[in-house]
């Protein structure tokens, strides 16, 4: 069994080692330009177009992240970056669902208790009883009910929230209201205080929160997005902001990254800024999974993660 790695920044060695513990049978290498020895499988990361291209004899490739919309995109502007025919698997659940629950609770629970604004207080000198929020009427919408949302959605109505949440398809969670399809989008929308973006990366949902998504929620709602920043129309946003339909925000991710130092973000009072970490890939979990993976597909069986194509998850 060829196993070939890449990835522009993580630890090469680590996860060649690491492989070879969990695989000890596989002979893994990191690829170089210009390697076109045989491979069964591929761990890569926006691998450049020479590293896949011509490979029709891999068995499976693997995304060594939860989302594959940049592999994805590599395909749509280069076209047989990924051989056809050949399973394209995502890390699933490696640690990223938990981490995910833990920024979202801490942040939804922040805006809940009005913490963010006794912050702004105590830069001003002012001591100040605020009235709590309403636990029956502020409610918490999950945008993307996949196995990260699921989880965070399951995560927030533990502490009592009401917690709603929308996806492509029916899901059902505990103590978690569904909404699902374009026909219940708007009734999703209607009456959340609280919007918390998980939804894939896709041409479809580009630019989706937007000033028209915006209007729809409660007045003074709070948005946090740990998605992708291509879903966020940033102008939109600020223009929400200034006018109060939007109270605060928190955002893990942007159009651009690193956010530009000039982006004013970075001064509004309103708005949270950490540096894409809502989840960040763990090896030693991820090299649990592949290699479970690998194995599977060794015996026969289908592998935990493969991304269907026409969906773009």
């Amino acid at each position: 069994m060829d196993i070939i790695y890449y990835h522009p920044f993580f630890n090469a060695q680590i996860w060649l080692d690491g492989m070879r513990k969990r695989l000890p049978e596989a002979n893994i290498r990191q690829w170089q330009s210009g390697d076109d020895k045989p491979a069964d499988y591929a761990l890569v990361w926006q691998p450049p177009f020479e590293m896949l291209a011509k490979r029709q004899d891999l068995r499976g490739v693997f995304a060594l992240g939860a989302g594959v919309d940049a592999i994805l995109a590599q395909e749509r502007a280069n076209p047989g970056t990924l051989p056809k025919g050949v399973p394209l698997v995502r890390l699933e659940d490696t640690g990223m669902a938990l981490q995910m629950e833990e920024y979202a609770a801490a942040t939804a629970l922040r805006y809940f208790r009005r913490f963010d604004e006794y912050d702004l207080q105590q830069r001003q000198g002012v001591w100040q009883y605020l009235a709590p929020h309403d636990a029956s009427q502020f409610v918490v919408g999950v945008l993307g009910a996949g196995v990260l949302g699921g989880k965070v959605a399951e995560r927030l109505a533990s502490f009592g929230l009401q917690v709603r949440c929308w996806s492509r398809t029916e899901k059902h969670y505990s103590d978690v209201q569904s909404f699902f399809g374009q026909d219940q989008f708007a009734s999703f929308l209607q009456g959340t205080q609280l919007l918390i973006n998980l939804l894939p990366n896709t041409p479809e949902t580009v630019g989706i929160l937007d000033q028209s998504l915006f209007a729809q929620l409660n007045a003074g709602a709070y948005i946090i997005n740990l998605a992708r920043g291509a879903h966020m129309k940033e102008d939109d946003l600020l223009a929400a902001l200034e006018s109060g339909q939007v109270a605060a925000a928190t955002l893990d991710v942007f159009a651009k990254e690193p956010l530009a130092t000039e982006h004013p973000f970075w001064k509004h009072p309103r708005v949270t800024i950490t540096p894409h970490i809502a989840a960040i890939t763990l090896p030693e979990v991820a090299m649990d999974y592949v290699a479970q993976n690998i194995l599977a597909i060794e015996a026969g069986k289908t592998p935990e993660g493969v991304v269907n194509m026409d969906l773009g998850y």
